[in-house]
Order: structure tokens, then sequence, then C-alpha cells
């Protein structure tokens, strides 16, 4: 098995859905109180698509309609946003389902409670500089990927991407470009020859000609076919123990959550235009639009996350990084339904 890489210079500084739960939560019900109000969550890259629901009920006051009140700490990528949790400086992080399999592989105890992302939003593109007539994958070999963050879904998706052509991650050099300031001079100055990475700068690159995209995970489709099945991604989780003890809070952000979903389903383009803040729109409403559409249906529908996707997400977790046995993971662990069921319930048309 192919480790993931974990070192590579910084080029920019900055089986039923509740026998997932994993305790016994008290009865809950429309009046219950949020046993903590002042919530903390820590975000990688809030600007991103795949932050999108957890802007939407900021924006539209679903959480303070839950009576919370929420600081939103914002990351510039999920591993800081991990780390914050981790360190105690936020109560509640929002990153990709992968980082609670590494949590668990590590002794630490995390819990995913309501599914934002039920694809991971990632596309993957070659560099039209590097490569104007480019065909197979193996054709990387030797070359700079450039990824949104080491240890992460961008990363995994490459190693998938590159063995899909006989390729191991040891076989190119992985380096960080951070977020969407960045990247455009990284590719335009041949730092890069690929690059993994999220919405909607993939989609920028994709119009702008500047990278081809060979595979693509914003699907559902591209995403099974890359993966083999359902791939989790962005997810609202917390200590096991925070869950124990603030049941109610836990409910409060997950019907907050699950509204903003909702909300998702039916809005159109120009209700995401005037509730967005205007800096994530990078100066092109248009673009930013085709953005959304292309992410659109790999947002959950419910916060609901399949019995099915915890084992895609272990399998390749495992392929690509030892420290992570299949056997040695308990996924009835990694993630509980019982919240989002609940508010899928109270939101229920």
């Amino acid at each position: 098995m192919e480790r993931l890489p974990r070192m590579s210079r910084r080029l920019f500084a900055g089986t039923s859905v509740l026998a997932a739960a994993t305790f016994s939560c008290p009865a809950l019900h429309a009046q219950s109180q949020p046993e903590t109000r002042k919530i903390t969550i820590a975000v990688g890259n809030k600007a991103a698509f795949y932050s999108l629901p957890l802007t939407i009920s900021e924006q539209l006051g679903y959480f303070r309609a839950e009576g919370l009140t929420v600081a939103i700490s914002n990351h510039e990528t999920g591993v800081q946003a991990v780390q914050a949790l981790i360190g105690k400086s936020a109560d509640i992080c929002l990153a990709g389902f992968e980082h609670i399999i590494h949590l668990q592989a590590a002794q630490q105890m995390v819990q995913s409670f309501v599914l934002l992302g039920r694809a991971p939003q990632i596309a993957f593109g070659v560099s039209t500089r590097s490569f104007p007539r480019y065909k197979p994958i193996a054709e990387l070999k030797g070359k700079k990927i450039g990824v949104a963050a080491l240890e992460s879904a961008s990363t995994l998706m490459a190693c998938m991407v590159l063995a899909q052509g006989g390729l191991k991650a040891g076989d190119v050099n992985f380096l960080e470009v951070g977020d969407a300031e960045n990247v455009l001079s990284v590719l335009r100055s041949g730092q890069v020859d690929a690059i993994s990475h999220t919405d909607p700068l993939m989609t920028i690159l994709e119009q702008k000609g500047e990278v081809r995209i060979i595979s693509d995970a914003r699907t559902l489709k591209g995403t099974t076919e890359l993966y083999g099945g359902p791939m989790p991604a962005a997810c609202l989780f917390a200590p096991l123990e925070f869950i124990r003890k603030n049941p109610n809070t836990c409910q409060a952000l997950a019907n907050a959550m699950v509204r903003g979903l909702k909300w998702l389903q039916t809005a159109g383009p120009g209700d995401i235009i005037k509730t967005v803040p205007e800096n994530y729109l990078l100066g092109d409403r248009g673009l930013y639009i085709a953005s959304f559409n292309k992410v659109r249906e790999s947002i959950s529908l419910d916060g609901i996350l399949a019995d099915e996707a915890a084992p895609t997400a272990l399998k390749a977790i495992a392929g690509f990084d030892p420290s992570v046995k299949v056997g040695r993971i308990d996924l009835s662990k990694t993630y509980t339904n019982a919240f989002a069921q609940r508010a899928k319930e109270r939101f229920k048309a």
C-alpha cells in the first residue's frame, strides 16, 4: 500500500440509521433547550461550496432560530480546522469525513452527526500549459500535483486518479497550494502540472481553458466511478464526549443544518446570490452559479449518511495510508444519523 504524502514544501503561508449511534440519547423534542448555547464551529475554507450549507444556515438565521449563538472559525484547510477541534479552540468541526477515520486510527474519537456532502466536490485536472495534448494518466509520472491540502480529500482523490494510470503517490510530487487566490499564479507559472481541488476554483480554471478535467467527483456518477461507491464528504462532527453531554445542542445544530439543506434543494440562482456574502462570488456571479450547478447534486438532501458510504471511505483511505487498518476502525462510531433523522422528520413538507 502506498502512504499518502505527509511532507512537502508549502508554496504559500497561509447497519441502520439508528444503529450507527454510539450513545443512548435522552428523549428529545421540539422544546428541548440546548445544553450549550454558544458554539464555535471550525471550518476549512468557508467560502468553498463544500461549506455552503453552513453559510446558508448562518445567513438565514437558522442557528438563532434554534436558540444558538454560533461563531464560525474559518481556516485555510480542513486539516487546520480539525486541529482547532482537537486543540479545543472549537466545539464542532466542519470538514471531510476522511478526517474522522484518520482521527480514530490515532485514538481520537469523534463522530459525524450531520452530513453536508454526499460526494467530495473535487475535480482533478491537468494543466493545458504543461500538457497541451495530454492523454494517459501515466504521463504524470515525475510531475508536480497541486492539492488543496496535504493529507486531505484532494490528495486522496489525486492518489485514486493516479492509481487508475498505474502510478503510486511516490511517483509524483505533491505540493500544497492552498486556496483559490494562490492557485492561478501557481498554475500559470508552471509550479504545478495538475491540480486536485474544489469548486468554484475548478470550474473557473476549466472555463478559462487552463485545466482539462480528467476525473470529476463533483457528481455522484463520477464519484461512484472513482471510489466504487458513495463517498461521504463534508460533515459536522464533534468529540463523542461532547455529543454525549450535549445531545440537545447537537440536535439544534442538526435542525439548523437540515433546514439549510432543505432550502438549497429548491433555491434558484437569484436566491443563492442574495444569500451568500458578496466576496464569495469572486467578482463573477454567472461563474459562481455555473460552479454551483456543477456541485449541486453532491449536496446532501437531508443530512443522513448512507450506511454504504462509510465503508467506501474506509476502503479508499486504507488503500493509501498504512496507518489506517480496516479491521481496527469501528465505523459504527464514526457517524450517527439519529439527529439528522429527527431533523428530517421535523421539517418534512
